[in-house]
């Protein structure tokens, strides 16, 4: 699709999915000017293995990106940059041509490999404020050198990184949010050597890793004649999906957040200091700008909604649970065993306090019952050391709701805004934008808003619902008493 042209020149950006790529055409205001898409398909998807072809990538982003081009003439584009799974690796040669199957961001083969990471090099860790966990790229990476996929190869590739090489036509740099979960050390800008010689990780394979937004290379002719980029089209460095997604939102100043309700609930935010959380909940990507983008994920979310009302009319019951006001039940609404944020219990369950009413009632306290635990994550990042004075972009499939838009921003007690577009070819369109200049000056600019949401105030009734459940917490042991003090709706 296109829109008519402005004359300025557009940055396009790219988001490298699981199940598709989708590339996006932005004017300098934020205006999509062209897009387009392909599917992506994986070669093995099990309970514990998960990989894709890289060939496929570049070939679903071909034909993507020629989508999107599809009506711009010959409109100048000034830039690009590149999203991925965050955790996503191949080996490739010298060249860049893949040596093996990209092992997936969501692949659990390297657990014991983790335990190792995480040993070897606990001090830098600890700095940064994470634990290496099976999710992370570098425990993947350990696993391949040791069941003989290294030999002649010559440089690890994150998913981003394959497919910005294969533009250039010469392996590329990474970026330093791509590079977080291979052990980057983010503090002092550098591959912790040691740590990678402890781990049997030759230095060599370890690529170049630079700030997001940095010029890598330039399209080539050949890629150009696969993609319809023009030749010559400076590449930037990119960012995990993530990250870009929270570019989108606009959310890059400090006291500002990006708080994603899809299936779970996933709040990122901006401050000048590294947040480090002794319960391992939060870790922080690096801002492009100065500062840190620390964020933590819970296991509540819209997903319980599908479960609990399967077959339901969602739009009529919105409309009915806005004229009823505040619940006469509380729920601590998680879809299945275990929480991360705002406290990690792997045992904790969900839990009715009182009988809802009827089937209104009952959805109107699942609404509640995620703000209130939204609210209580916003409390847990204060006591971290945290602004959150707002707003709170609000994406994400729940974000849809406007009466669950205004629940939260009456319950957190600051504005929310719902934003036109939170994909993340959008974030790297803007970040293609910024270049080596400022990211949030851009995405202030460039990240536009739907809908906005300003705190009612939250009557008796709802603080009174807050209360139960935050006690109902404590009484579990699986919060503070302290960090229920401080959250308690006034």
């Amino acid at each position: 699709m296109s829109a008519e042209s402005s004359g300025a020149p557009l940055t396009i950006g790219v988001d490298l999915g699981t199940q598709s790529v989708r590339v996006v055409l932005l004017e300098d205001d934020g205006t999509e000017a062209g897009s387009g898409s392909a599917p992506l398909s994986s070669l093995r998807s099990d309970d514990v293995r998960h990989e894709q072809a890289p060939e496929f990538w570049w070939n679903a982003f071909g034909d993507a990106a020629r989508g999107a081009m599809e009506g711009i003439g010959d409109r100048e584009i000034s830039g690009l940059a590149i999203c991925s799974t965050s955790g996503t690796i191949l080996l490739a040669d010298e060249g860049g041509q893949p040596l093996t199957t990209a092992i997936m961001y969501n692949d659990g083969r390297a657990s014991d490999e983790a335990k190792r990471a995480q040993e070897a090099g606990e001090e830098v860790w600890e700095s940064l404020g994470y634990r290496i966990s099976g999710s992370y790229a570098l425990p993947r990476l350990i696993w391949l050198l040791e069941n003989g996929y290294g030999d002649g190869a010559s440089r690890m590739m994150h998913q981003a990184d394959f497919i910005a090489s294969r533009l250039a036509g010469e392996p590329v740099a990474t970026d330093w949010s791509h590079a977080l979960k291979t052990g980057y050390d983010l503090i002092n800008d550098r591959w912790p050597e040691q740590v990678m010689e402890r781990l049997g990780v030759p230095a060599e394979l370890l690529p170049q890793a630079v700030r997001p937004g940095t010029r890598i290379g330039e399209v080539g002719k050949s890629a150009a004649d696969h993609t319809g980029i023009p030749a010559g089209t400076p590449i930037h460095a990119g960012m995990t999906d993530s990250c870009a997604a929270q570019i989108a939102a606009g959310a890059l100043e400090e006291g500002r957040w990006n708080s994603v309700l899809g299936t779970t609930l996933a709040l990122k935010g901006v401050t000048r200091e590294l947040l480090k959380d002794p319960s391992g909940a939060v870790y922080c990507h690096r801002h492009p700008d100065e500062g840190w983008l620390p964020g933590g994920a819970s296991s509540t979310g819209a997903g319980i909604i599908s479960e609990i009302f399967p077959d339901a009319d969602l739009d009529a019951l919105n409309e009915k649970a806005e004229r009823r006001g505040p619940s006469s039940a509380v729920v601590y609404p998680l879809a299945s065993k275990g929480e991360r944020f705002p406290f990690a219990e792997p045992e904790a369950e969900g839990f009715w306090i009182g009988e809802p009413e009827d089937e209104v009632d009952r959805f109107r306290a699942v609404l509640e019952g995620v703000a209130f635990v939204e609210r209580l994550c916003f409390a847990h990042l204060e006591g971290l050391g945290a602004s959150v004075t707002g707003p709170v972009s609000a994406t994400g499939g729940g974000a849809k709701s406007r009466l669950w838009s205004q629940i939260r921003a009456d319950v957190l007690g600051v504005p929310v805004t719902v934003p036109v577009s939170t994909e993340g070819s959008v974030g790297m369109a803007i970040l293609a934008r910024a270049g080596e200049g400022s990211v949030a000056e851009a995405a202030s600019r460039m990240s536009q808003t739907r809908w906005e949401f300003e705190p009612n105030g939250s009557d008796g009734k709802m603080a009174e619902n807050f209360g139960r459940l935050a006690s109902a917490f404590v009484e579990r042991g699986y919060i503070s008493e302290d960090l229920a003090r401080r959250a308690r709706i006034s």
